[in-house]
């Protein structure tokens, strides 16, 4: 199958490109340099170049703080460059994987949130991830959206230009920082490399439609970063602190939990627990 990757070079772009790549697929990694998704005729040139068989859109602005004082941007990359791929992508007689967010709830469930809730989002970031949801379904029939949460990979993060949660909280833990740390955020921090995995699995299908592709289990930030601490060895002090006293710009999700629903009714759900997964991350795999 031949797969082009959109921000291949980005934390969640490289994971997956590197997937396909091992299961034997012709991967076109598409980096900025080769497309620009606010473009569409740069996107029509990228992708008939290639013509592939699926294309995975992993690009994004990902600053949720900076998307609230950049909104035309935030909207032009992940809500108009959205629905430029996935016409494009259409026109190809191609497959679309749309990679989208938690950050499209509210958090006011209280339970773990399936395909099938409304979504309601309460930031700029989140209105223009489901912005480009939505642009990806009208635009063509052979779509999967597949919403991630806390994702952390070995790659850098371009969109926030640093490195991910754990390695920012292993660094400061070995600087001998005090940490604060948010205890009334819920979510399910999810590494990079389980996403690409499962993306490889649910794009050689053609069960298209709404997925939540998540870590099992849920926790805290807070509890979070005390459990990179205990599994990296290092005594550090770690403070609870409520959402109000974080001095974050972006309101965010109290509870952000998906639950993986769609690819546990087809069998397909490939997920171990956010422990394991990060476990495996601090060793390296």
């Amino acid at each position: 199958m031949k797969v082009a990757v959109i921000g291949a070079n980005g934390q969640l772009g490289e994971d997956v490109t590197s997937a396909f790549r091992t299961q034997g697929h012709e991967v076109a990694a598409l980096n900025h340099s080769e497309i620009a998704i606010e473009s569409p005729q740069s996107v029509q040139a990228a992708l008939e170049t290639c013509r592939p068989d699926l294309v995975v859109n992993t690009a994004a602005f990902t600053n949720v703080d900076r998307c609230e004082d950049e909104a035309v941007l935030a909207f032009t990359i992940n809500g108009v460059g959205a629905r430029n791929i996935a016409r494009v992508t259409h026109d190809l007689g191609a497959k679309l994987i749309q990679i989208s967010t938690d950050y499209v709830f509210d958090g006011e469930k209280g339970s773990a949130y399936v395909e099938t809730d409304p979504p309601r989002p309460l930031s700029v970031y989140g209105n223009s991830k489901l912005a480009g949801e939505f642009f990806a379904r009208a635009a063509t029939p052979r779509h999967f959206v597949v919403r991630v949460s806390g994702i952390y990979g070995h790659h850098v993060c371009r969109g926030k230009g640093s490195p991910n949660f754990v390695d920012t909280m292993l660094a400061r833990g070995r600087r001998g920082e005090d940490i604060q740390m948010v205890d009334d955020q819920i979510a399910t921090p999810t590494p990079t490399a389980e996403i690409a995995r499962q993306i490889v699995a649910l794009g050689q299908t053609a069960q298209f439609g709404i997925y939540h592709a998540t870590a099992e289990g849920s926790c805290s930030w807070y509890e979070f970063t005390l459990a990179i601490f205990d599994l990296a060895g290092l005594k550090v002090r770690v403070q609870s602190i409520k959402t109000e006293d974080s001095g974050r710009k972006a309101h965010r999700p109290k509870y952000g939990v998906l639950e993986n629903a769609a690819l546990k009714r087809l069998s397909l759900n490939l997920f171990s627990h956010w422990r394991v997964g990060l476990e495996n991350y601090l060793k390296g795999s």
